[in-house]
């Protein structure tokens, strides 16, 4: 069993699922704009068995899903999975995500 990591677990407990977004505005499409990119990124990861090899990455998925993020729908937990992976090889730090999320957030929150 992998340990927590703070930043990902309050993104499970706070955070947003796109089904309740959907309710909230009315949008009728059950994928996220986001799930592309998370697909994408998992194949970048793999590519050439570089960073996250498929078989590997879908393992450590089952994992993490059964120890941190069981409680959070699909794809939402497929992508704090993969950030918790990513994290743990150094690919990004705990740190970097977080300070992605605010440019991101200080982004939608200027239109």
């Amino acid at each position: 069993m992998s340990k927590p990591i703070p930043l990902l677990e309050q993104i499970g407990k706070e955070g947003r699922v796109w089904a309740d977004l959907c309710e909230e505005y009315g949008v009728d499409n059950p994928d996220p704009p986001w799930g592309i990119t998370l697909e994408s990124t998992c194949e970048v990861l793999n590519e050439g068995a570089c960073a996250l090899p498929v078989l590997e990455r879908r393992d450590e998925e089952d994992d993490l899903v059964e120890d941190h993020y069981k409680h959070i729908p699909h794809p939402e937990r497929q992508l704090l999975a993969l950030a918790h992976s990513m994290i743990l090889r150094g690919v990004i730090t705990e740190e970097d995500l977080a300070q992605q999320m605010k440019v991101i957030e200080t982004r939608l929150n200027a239109v």
